[in-house]
């Protein structure tokens, strides 16, 4: 957080803008110190704010009465209806990916999983039935007609923005459809809002064809759009062809408000050691920017978000910073400075 606000601050007066940043707790560490994970300040504090930049905030070892992690951007995510979730994914040049392919390179799409509903809708939701040999646990999948057609929607319209830009303009549904009925009826109301839009291009595929697809031919795929816990499982899968969670941005998007933060987690292993590859974050305010500069119709913001990108970019390309987990041996400041300097 502190790296990204550096790049923030130094990108205001090249742009003619001023972010106003304010501080507000919440996570693990404050929930062992108050009891409280989202304190009411910090979500009404968010309801305020024009836009919300979140830290990663969970610590493996700190658990809720119920056994679950800490995940406070939950909480927001439904307090707030943040219903799509958005992980886009590049490959950077200079940065060594996993996968031997030449076409590896070409790498760029965009997973927007439903963030409300689906199996998620189960969170404190959960019951266990029985005694002994008969115990068992259930959690019920929720698919409804407008939590599926608004994130539809808001996947077709960003294939839309993405196609003016030179990209495919191709949108795959992920569904298993062929078991569940939940899934049969996701697949029904895909197709009847794909309708609505003959200029773009789309098909519904299984989500363990998509997974084996994915390792396969992540090339071939633009937007992808699907229910909670499939998105929750395949966003982590396609953040391995960046390089890792290190490189994977996200956004929590609703009609009003909107999350952007790391992928990754709080790394505690490193924490205080000044290693930490802050490139998923500066990604996250890059989204940021094009969210705000799209709902204020303000291009300079838009400008700004393209300046941050290409500075990573450039950095990057000429071998001038590499994260550790790349195996190089830039710091977390080295890679601010490098981005800063690009500016």
């Amino acid at each position: 957080m502190a790296a990204t606000l550096e790049v923030l601050n130094a990108l205001q007066s090249r742009i003619g803008r001023r972010f106003t940043f304010t501080v507000h707790p919440a996570g693990a560490q404050h929930y062992v110190d108050s009891g409280d994970a989202l304190p009411k300040t910090t979500l009404d504090a968010c309801r305020a704010a024009d836009a919300i930049l979140f830290g990663a905030m969970g610590l493996p070892h700190v658990r809720a009465k119920d056994g679950t992690e800490i995940i406070p951007q939950l909480d927001i995510r439904f307090a707030l209806d943040l219903y799509a979730g958005v992980r886009p994914i590049r490959s950077f040049a200079g940065l060594p990916g996993p996968l031997a392919d030449a076409r590896a390179a070409q790498i760029d799409l965009v997973l927007v999983r439903e963030n409300t509903e689906g199996l998620f809708y189960a969170r404190n939701r959960g019951r266990i039935e029985g005694e002994g040999e008969n115990e068992a646990a259930f959690d019920t999948m929720k698919i409804t007609r407008t939590g599926t057609a608004r994130v539809c929607d808001f996947a077709l319209n960003l294939a839309r923005r993405r196609k003016e830009q030179g990209k495919p303009g191709h949108v795959t549904s992920v569904d298993k459809a062929n078991v569940f009925t939940s899934m049969a009826f996701w697949r029904k109301v895909f197709e009847e809002r794909a309708s609505a839009f003959p200029d773009l291009t789309t098909d519904s595929a299984y989500v363990d064809a998509v997974a084996l697809n994915l390792v396969l031919k992540p090339w071939a795929y633009d937007v992808l759009v699907t229910e909670n816990m499939f998105g929750d499982i395949l966003s982590d899968l396609i953040a391995a062809f960046a390089g890792g969670m290190g490189m994977a941005p996200s956004a929590d998007i609703g009609d009003k408000y909107a999350l952007f933060q790391p992928a990754h987690g709080t790394a505690p292993d490193i924490a205080g050691k000044g290693i930490a590859n802050p490139s998923a974050m500066l990604l996250s305010a890059v989204m940021m920017l094009d969210w705000l500069s799209e709902k204020h119709v303000d291009s300079a913001l838009a400008d700004g978000a393209r300046a941050i990108e290409m500075a990573m970019q450039r950095s990057f390309a000429d071998g001038r910073v590499r994260p550790r987990e790349f195996g190089g041996t830039s710091s977390t400041i080295d890679i601010v400075r490098a981005v800063v300097a690009e500016l």
